[in-house]
């Protein structure tokens, strides 16, 4: 005997197509949590690779700037205008250049043959000054030949230089077959400024730095402090809009930072203290 079935148990069209759009908007909102999540892993990235950058450079500084102005007791190298501890040269025009800094520091070379008691004394000039970054912008139209200009950043280069007490000069890094000197070597890109400001022993900035010849000279050695204010541009765009924004300069209005673009800039501002310099 034959059975009849008086239905087929089934799926409909209609049921497969409310299947469909659920699953649809399901995945749609997964991959919207997604790139929410996504993105603003991205921006702390590159928020820490900022700000690590930017410490890099101010630890070094901090370092160096802390070594101004230092000898031993019985240190016999001759003292010139040559060997002022710290010289500050501001930037005249903010859009081709930072402030540069040159740190001058004694120390020990060796022991010299056939005395031991007698040590030789040698003096080395640290600078740190900025240059348009080589960088291309593939963002921007190419010039003739098919290349691209630098991006809208500077770059940090250091150099190391040691006193010629034979010839009264300082002799270009990397020529006078020392390995403790080298010529301007990069330190890191993406800099959009770099500002050091000179404060005495009262707590007054110094203006302007005093150099050995102009009319603050007198404050020279009254150096007790630099004032740092570096600020680091995200190498890629950061917001998700173009817009201006603006980044106030340390003590100086007429050098704040406003442009109209998507990138992160973050300044950090440090005091060195030039421990060594009048002691």
């Amino acid at each position: 005997m034959k059975k009849k079935f008086s239905s087929i148990a089934g799926v409909t069209l209609i049921e497969i197509l409310i299947g469909i759009i659920i699953s649809v908007v399901m995945m749609a909102a997964m991959f919207t949590s997604y790139t929410v999540v996504n993105n603003s892993y991205s921006q702390v990235a590159d928020r820490a690779k900022i700000s690590t950058a930017g410490r890099d450079v101010i630890g070094m500084l901090l370092r160096d700037i802390r070594l101004a102005g230092f000898k031993y007791h019985n240190d016999n190298i001759p003292t010139s205008n040559e060997h002022a501890p710290i010289i500050i040269t501001k930037s005249r025009n903010f859009a081709q250049a930072c402030d540069k800094i040159e740190i001058v520091y004694g120390t020990i070379a060796g022991k010299p043959k056939g005395d031991p008691l007698k040590y030789e004394y040698e003096r080395y000039k640290i600078t740190y000054e900025c240059k348009r970054s080589k960088i291309p912008d593939k963002s921007a139209p190419p010039l003739p030949g098919n290349k691209y200009p630098p991006i809208d950043a500077f770059a940090i280069y250091k150099s190391k230089v040691k006193w010629n007490t034979t010839d009264k000069k300082w002799d270009d890094g990397g020529t006078d077959n020392n390995t403790k000197t080298y010529g301007p070597s990069l330190v890191t890109d993406h800099i959009s400024d770099l500002v050091f400001n000179a404060i005495d022993d009262k707590g007054l900035l110094i203006k302007p730095p005093p150099t050995p010849t102009n009319a603050t000279k007198d404050k020279l050695y009254k150096i007790k402090t630099i004032d740092i204010a570096l600020t680091v541009r995200s190498t890629k765009d950061f917001f998700r809009t173009s817009k201006a924004r603006e980044i106030f300069a340390m003590t100086d209005t007429s050098r704040n930072i406003k442009k109209t673009d998507k990138f992160l800039r973050d300044t950090i501002v440090v005091t060195a203290h030039a421990r060594n310099v009048g002691s």
